[in-house]
């Protein structure tokens, strides 16, 4: 028999400390470089961070493309009129209270923070909708959800707002309605995929699938820089102008709309901390009210022109127009969808060169007009008759080419 001979080598202690340090170093120095580089590049900044807005596209339709549908039907006990609304409102009235909560977590834990947060919200939330048995679980999911749409609808706008060039700085806010429409598009097109799908798979698998682009927003929001506007106003100047140097300067922060820049948001920062708005009741002071009832009249009206009829329940409008073919209907739905996110463009390209007022007052009344045209017909002559899906789609595209976008920006 023979035998093996076994041979130790001792490393010394420090010896492994010091290669764990370097293997450490260099894993820094290549967060560093891949930092760096999502940095220098505008376009990567100002738009990623729109999956945010994705999220809220993806849930509004992921009621719209179900409501006809027989399994989820039978799993919520057919649902009445009153029922059905109750599940699609329970989102807006998450959404209600993530827009109260932002001012608090947006400021006090930073912008970017504030998104990545929105994110987990939005899997948790997606994931009780994906395995709700009863029509409970299906609400407490979808308020769930509404809080992180709330979060991400508010606070996405405003980092791109305060991270971006001035120069293109409308152009990606506007990308955040764009965003929106992607997510409903992309949603509805994956329910109607599932509607060919027997039993509750139909729609457990949309309401499953909407998580990925929440995960990917939080885990990729680790690699983005924070909001230099945030981190002056915490106190944290040298980390700030790093930020502008490599967003506006590719490094260097003496690059003339870098200083600009830091100068503009350090007097920004000092201005609000010594004449800005304390508390809620401060916004109705004289010479801020008007402006806040401005902007709060834009954000409601936008809500209440009775867009959102057409985009949760183009299903129901449709089958009242007498398209009751549940395929049928669900192809001429999703016309209205590719027009929503189509005409969107248009609004991106030209909000800094047309203005946002003159985009706002065409589309706004283009809109009104082909509403008050539908509403009229369908009083006048309200029966079971031919759908008339072009002036559906038509007004559809007006709210989205304009209004839409102003509203964001």
């Amino acid at each position: 028999m023979g035998t093996r001979a076994e041979v130790k080598v001792m490393v010394p202690r420090r010896s492994l400390n010091l290669l764990a340090v370097r293997a450490f170093e260099a894993e820094m120095m290549s967060l560093k470089f891949v930092y760096a580089a999502i940095a220098s590049n505008p376009y990567i900044v100002g738009s990623f961070a729109c999956i945010g807005g994705g999220l809220f596209g993806l849930d509004i339709s992921s009621m719209s493309g179900v409501l006809n549908n027989d399994a989820y039907k039978t799993t919520f006990g057919n649902p009445g009129s009153n029922a059905q609304g109750a599940i699609v409102a329970a989102m807006p009235a998450g959404s209600f209270a993530g827009a109260l909560l932002v001012s608090y977590l947006a400021d006090r834990f930073g912008r970017k923070n504030t998104i990545i947060l929105s994110g987990w919200i939005w899997v948790i939330g997606s994931i009780l909708q994906c395995a709700s048995v009863n029509r409970g679980m299906l609400c407490v999911g979808r308020v769930i959800s509404g809080i992180s749409v709330g979060l991400a609808s508010t606070t996405v706008p405003l980092y791109q707002y305060e991270i971006t060039a001035p120069a293109i700085r409308g152009r990606f806010v506007s990308m955040q309605q764009w965003s929106i429409t992607w997510g409903i598009l992309i949603q509805y097109f994956i329910q109607f995929g599932c509607s060919y799908i027997n039993g509750v798979a139909s729609f457990r698998i949309p309401w499953g699938l909407q998580m990925i682009p929440a995960i990917v927003l939080s885990f990729g929001m680790l690699f983005f820089p924070e909001s230099p506007r945030w981190l002056i106003d915490h106190d944290r100047e040298e980390e700030a102008l790093t930020v502008l140097a490599d967003v506006h300067g590719h490094g260097d922060p003496n690059h003339e709309l870098v200083q600009l820049e830091f100068a503009e948001i350090r007097q920004q920062v000092h201005f609000e901390r010594t004449e800005g708005a304390k508390s809620y009741m401060d916004l109705l002071r004289p010479g801020i009210s008007r402006r806040v009832l401005l902007g709060s009249s834009i954000q409601m009206w936008s809500q209440m022109s009775g867009m959102n009829i057409m985009m949760y329940y183009i299903v129901y409008v449709f089958q009242g127009a007498g398209l009751t073919g549940r395929r049928a209907n669900l192809i001429a739905d999703s016309v209205q969808y590719v027009l929503n996110m189509a005409f969107t463009i248009p609004a991106i390209i030209y909000i800094d060169k047309w203005g946002r007022r003159p985009l706002l007052l065409v589309g706004t009344f283009l809109m009104g007009f082909w509403l008050m045209l539908v509403g009229g017909l369908q009083g006048g002559f309200g029966h079971w008759g031919t759908v008339d899906n072009a002036r559906v789609w038509v007004i559809d595209g007006h709210d989205s080419i304009t209004k839409g976008d102003i509203v964001c920006s």
